[in-house]
């Protein structure tokens, strides 16, 4: 084609100019309906919004996910893409995606529009969670709000808890873990309402999946941020268990990073280790338990 037919329709394509991140230079956007701004071919009518959890697996492309665990609506993103918008696993991602075609796995990612709530720009420059200082607790979390629930106010004088503290609850089956945590979810939900809550549930029965969510989505109306359940259940992969573990927990670092207070409360460890010892490679010997040494 000669050059003169070639400028005159890149002038009829070129309609905008947008900023890179990392270079000066301008990335040209197409004003046709086939084409957007991180590659792929697509048709308006392919393409509707999307949301969710950014889920990293170092294995050379990343994945959003509507949920902590995979679905159907999961959404794939290149690692160029990635890096960069300065995106990390957890981040809450929102824009829009391409229907799957019929090779193909995941939705593809058409534009990010924020990302935790902010513009794309705004997740360079800031601080990692590992470069954060650790200090012991100084704020006290008071979970008692009158006359009931009794837990939390036993909680409060024998073992209470601060901001930034780890605690674990030991008892045996059957004897009220569950009810004491949601008691603990009612309280900070009504003492602090600035601080954002999350519940990780790994390896739970699905009605107990549903009745937690449901009490944290209740308590959590009047609160700053609306609360986050992330949930396996005892059915699934145990790979799949830890990796809502793990989204969940980077999750709550880039709320920290953002400068949020989270609590997690997770049930249960037990379950949790038992998951992990499950997905990894079996050595041949056990401990008590059945946990594998290696």
């Amino acid at each position: 084609m000669p050059v003169a037919k070639v400028s005159k329709k890149a002038e009829e394509v070129i309609v905008e100019a947008r900023p890179s991140f990392n270079r000066p230079t301008n990335t040209y956007v197409s004003k046709r309906p086939t084409y957007n701004s991180y590659g792929g071919g697509s048709n308006g009518a392919d393409i509707e919004p999307i949301s969710g959890y950014l889920d990293d697996s170092n294995d050379g492309h990343a994945v959003i996910r509507p949920q902590f665990h995979p679905t159907e609506r999961d959404a794939y993103m290149s690692s160029m893409v990635v890096r960069r918008l300065g995106l990390r696993s957890g981040d809450y991602i929102e824009g829009t995606a391409r229907k799957p075609k019929d090779n193909e796995r995941y939705w593809a990612l058409v534009t990010v529009n924020k990302v935790n709530g902010k513009p794309p720009a705004e997740a360079h420059g800031r601080i990692k969670f590992h470069n954060l200082t650790p200090i012991y607790p100084i704020q006290k979390i008071t979970l008692e709000m009158g006359a009931l629930p009794l837990s939390n106010r036993v909680i409060d004088l024998v073992a209470p808890i601060g901001r930034g503290q780890r605690g674990m609850i030991v008892a045996p089956p059957k004897a009220g873990k569950t009810t004491i945590m949601k008691d603990m979810v009612t309280g900070i939900a009504k003492n602090y309402p600035e601080i954002h809550l999350m519940t990780v549930l790994i390896g739970e029965r699905p009605e107990e999946v549903t009745d937690i969510r449901r009490h944290l989505e209740k308590v959590t109306e009047s609160s700053a941020t609306a609360g986050e359940c992330a949930a396996s259940n005892f059915d699934e992969p145990a790979e799949d268990q830890t990796r809502v573990a793990e989204i969940a927990l980077e999750r709550a670092k880039r709320l920290v990073e953002l400068g949020m207070d989270v609590v997690i409360l997770l049930d249960s460890v037990t379950r949790l280790a038992r998951a992990y010892n499950l997905a990894i490679p079996t050595s041949g010997r056990t401990l008590s338990g059945g946990f594998d040494p290696a």
